[in-house]
């Protein structure tokens, strides 16, 4: 008899009370972005029914608890014998420098820092990780360390299975989780995203700050010129034409004509360049009351000659 058909003789599995069961009740699990990206690794395996046998597991609450740590996701699952069995997936955690570097690129886009801060996992988080040489998600099964103490000879296993699906739905409540499995819990990250936002606006604050001193000083009034010593000074110069031109720099060449301080023009010139105005206001006997009363106003050198 063969090991899978030894396998196979102790049955169903053991009904639970009180077990994590899937919010899914049929069709895919997971329901973000992220939580459908980490379960396409597990469903890029092909597993045919042990995927099929996990989600059942998942949905009749065969697991029993979750527990995600850097590095390590541990679980508890029911099985057909009396005593769970143990589930542990294995998932590289990044350095302190690699995180050092994460954060920072996180901190310099604005839109990251509030989307993390807010608890929403940015789409574009993937290309961050990428950058700094650390991917978010496995992107193969080669990076998982996958085990369980079922009796099952393949891995992954039904249980490995059911864990994945109960992790996926972790991950939909708090995507936090994801990054504390690659080594940097909520609260930490969250702070030092504070820190270097905080950091980042203080050096924007100080520069806008010299900018407007500068905007300041280049917008303000040139100051006066002082003429009084004008003469004085050049008077040092090597040039003795310029120093003996000075008291006359300003001074026409040629004695400007005297201008008179008015125009003379004929008193009634507006009236006669403007239309008559309707009857409906005076018309022409109108312009004739203007013209007397712009007569009797016209200085003595502009009345009309008799």
């Amino acid at each position: 008899m063969s090991w899978r058909g030894g396998f196979q003789q102790y049955g169903k599995p053991r009904r639970v009370e009180g077990g994590l069961k899937a919010q899914s009740t049929r069709g895919a699990i997971g329901e973000s972005w992220w939580s459908k990206r980490f379960l396409a690794v597990l469903e890029s395996l092909a597993m045919g029914s042990r995927l099929t046998r996990g989600r059942n597991y998942a949905r009749a609450g065969q697991v029993l608890s979750i527990d995600v740590r850097p590095g390590q996701v541990s679980s508890s699952v029911q099985g057909s014998r009396p005593k769970p069995y143990g589930v542990t997936v294995g998932l590289a955690a990044f350095d302190d420098q690699t995180w050092e570097r994460i954060e920072t690129a996180l901190a310099a886009q604005a839109i990251f820092s509030a989307r993390l801060l807010a608890g929403e996992m940015p789409a574009q988080i993937e290309e961050i990780f990428a950058e700094a040489g650390a991917p978010l998600f496995p992107t193969g099964v080669e990076q998982l360390a996958m085990a369980c103490s079922c009796p099952d000879w393949e891995v992954p296993c039904k249980h490995i299975a059911a864990t994945f699906y109960l992790l996926a739905e972790a991950f939909d409540a708090d995507p936090f989780q994801i990054l504390h499995w690659r080594g940097r819990d909520k609260d930490a990250l969250l702070a030092r995203l504070r820190h270097l936002r905080d950091a980042d606006d203080q050096a924007h604050a100080g520069s806008r700050t010299a900018k407007r001193r500068l905007a300041k000083a280049a917008s303000a009034p040139p100051a006066p010129v002082v003429v009084a010593g004008a003469a004085i000074a050049l008077a040092d110069l090597a040039s003795p034409e310029l120093a003996e031109t000075v008291d006359r720099f300003w001074v026409a060449p040629v004695p400007l004509p005297a201008r008179p301080p008015t125009l003379d023009i004929d008193v009634d010139l507006l009236l006669r360049q403007l239309s008559t105005p309707p009857t409906t206001i005076g018309g022409t006997e109108l312009v004739e009351h203007l013209r007397t009363y712009y007569t009797a106003f016209a200085p003595p050198s502009l009345e009309p000659p008799p």
